[in-house]
C-alpha cells in the first residue's frame, strides 16, 4: 500500500496530465468558435452531441463490434505468423534469406495498392482483415528476429553447457531477450492495424463498418459526426492496445516478476 509521500507524486503527475489536455481541448474550442462553420470545422460540444446521438442505437454498437473484430482478428492472426515465421527465421537463416524479399516488398508498397488489389482478389467484406494483416505481418516477424538474434550468447553457452532443456531455454533465456522488442513492435502494429484496417473499409465501403460511417459522413458533409466516429476508432484502438498489451506482458511473466511485465 502506498504512503502519503509515494501517492502525492502520481497525483500530481496525474493533474499536469489532465490540465495539459483540457488545454488542449480548450484551444480546440477556441477554433472552432473562430472558424464558426460546422461544415469545416466543429468543437468538442459538438462532437460529443453527434456522438451521444448515437449511443442509444443498436446499429451503433454492432458498427463498432463489426469492424473491431475484423481489424483485430487481421492483427492477430499476423502476430501469431510473424511471431512463427520470426522464430524459424531466426532458427533456420536460410529461410530468413528467402522470405527477406517477400517481407520487403510488403513493407514497401503503399497501402493503397493492397486495397485495389484486395478488393479485386476477395472484395470488400475481408478487406480490413486481409489489409491490416498484411501491414502488421513484417512489424512482428522483424521485431520477432531482433528480439531472438539480441539474446546473451553467454547465457546459451551457459545452457548449453549445463545441458538446459529446450523449453527452459526457450522460456528463461528467448523470451527475456525478445519481449522487448515484441511489446516496442506490437505497440507500433497495433496502430498501424487500425489506421490501414479503417483506411480500407473507407475505400470498400463494407456494410455496417466505422469506414463506411465516416464515408457516409464525409458524403452528407456532417463533420460532427466524422469526428465522432475519428473519437470511437481513437477509443476502441487504445483499449485494445491496452488490453493486448496487458496479455501479452502478463503471459510471459517470468516467476518473480511483478505482474507489470516487461517494459518496452
Amino acid at each position: 500500500m502506498l504512503n502519503r509521500t509515494e501517492g502525492e507524486p502520481k497525483a500530481k503527475a496525474w493533474l499536469r496530465r489532465a490540465a495539459v489536455w483540457l488545454l488542449w481541448i480548450a484551444l480546440w474550442q477556441a477554433i472552432a468558435a473562430m472558424v464558426r462553420n460546422p461544415i469545416i470545422f466543429v468543437g468538442p460540444f459538438e462532437m460529443l452531441r453527434a456522438l451521444w446521438d448515437q449511443l442509444f442505437d443498436a446499429v451503433f454498437w454492432q458498427t463498432i463490434g463489426h469492424s473491431f473484430g475484423k481489424i483485430s482478428l487481421g492483427f492477430l492472426g499476423a502476430f501469431a505468423t510473424g511471431l512463427v515465421l520470426g522464430s524459424l527465421a531466426y532458427r533456420f537463416p536460410f529461410l530468413g534469406e528467402l522470405l527477406e524479399p517477400f517481407m520487403s516488398l510488403i513493407r514497401s508498397i503503399p497501402v493503397a495498392s493492397f486495397v485495389i488489389l484486395a478488393l479485386i482478389w476477395i472484395g470488400s467484406g475481408s478487406l480490413s482483415v486481409c489489409i491490416s494483416y498484411l501491414v502488421v505481418l513484417p512489424i512482428v516477424y522483424v521485431n520477432t528476429i531482433a528480439g531472438l538474434a539480441s539474446t546473451d550468447l553467454r547465457l546459451l553457452e551457459m545452457a548449453r553447457v549445463f545441458h538446459m532443456p529446450a523449453l527452459k531455454k526457450v522460456r528463461f533465456i528467448y523470451v527475456p531477450a525478445l519481449m522487448p522488442y515484441l511489446v516496442s513492435g506490437c505497440k507500433t502494429a497495433l496502430g498501424m492495424s487500425w489506421k490501414s484496417g479503417i483506411a480500407a473499409e473507407v475505400i470498400g465501403i463494407p456494410d455496417t463498418s466505422i469506414g463506411e460511417q465516416l464515408y457516409y459522413s464525409k458524403l452528407y458533409l456532417d463533420t460532427a459526426g466524422l469526428f465522432a466516429w475519428t473519437f470511437v476508432i481513437v477509443v476502441v484502438s487504445a483499449v485494445f492496445e491496452q488490453l493486448f498489451l496487458f496479455l501479452l506482458k502478463r503471459f510471459w511473466r517470468q516467476p518473480g516478476q511483478p505482474a507489470g511485465g516487461v517494459e518496452a
